[in-house]
């Protein structure tokens, strides 16, 4: 018995490289996937430091002293260390919902006396309530890419004066 021996035919051949090309791409794409994600994971650690490190750095710096010493804007990089980031911090008086109309919208309303405490409760906590926000921009990215976080100092000292006396605390 003589048999013939030949190679693969040439449709053969293709489908082998076919096949080969199809799993060299899925490989890559999922390479590229994990490099991606990991970048992106590495960024996010760079940017959670950063925002924490900036943050305790202006409450050391603003603590224990008036509301009125925080700047209302302020903003730098982080030298040559993170080149590719920058900082800034914007404050701004704390802005409390309106309770007085909340009250009033109920069943039954809300007498007049109560109307004006919650007005000067309100009035009370934007004075002594300053709201502080921090962000860490990533300048290298095509948009810049922010990445913010907020916090509250709080000067306890102010008196509160409800129901009209003014100059001293209430009871």
């Amino acid at each position: 018995m003589i048999r013939n021996k030949r190679g693969f035919t040439l449709l053969e051949t293709l489908l082998a490289v076919v096949i080969l090309s199809a799993g060299i791409l899925l490989l890559t794409q999922s390479w590229s996937g994990s490099f991606l994600r990991l970048r992106k994971t590495q960024l996010n650690q760079e940017v959670a430091a950063l925002l924490e490190r900036k943050m305790a750095e202006i409450e050391l710096e603003y603590r224990g002293k008036p509301l009125d010493s925080i700047k209302e804007e302020d903003g730098d990089d982080f030298g040559s260390e993170y080149p590719d980031y920058r900082w800034k911090m914007t404050s701004r008086e704390f802005q409390s919902p309106n309770l007085g109309s909340i009250m009033a919208g109920k069943d039954g309303g809300a007498n007049q006396m109560l109307l004006t405490m919650i007005q000067q409760l309100t009035e009370h906590l934007s004075k002594t309530i300053k709201e502080v926000k921090v962000s860490v921009i990533y300048t290298k990215a095509k948009k810049p890419l922010e990445y913010s976080i907020v916090t509250y100092f709080v000067d306890y000292n102010k008196p509160l004066s409800i129901g009209g006396s003014s100059g001293g605390a209430g009871p």
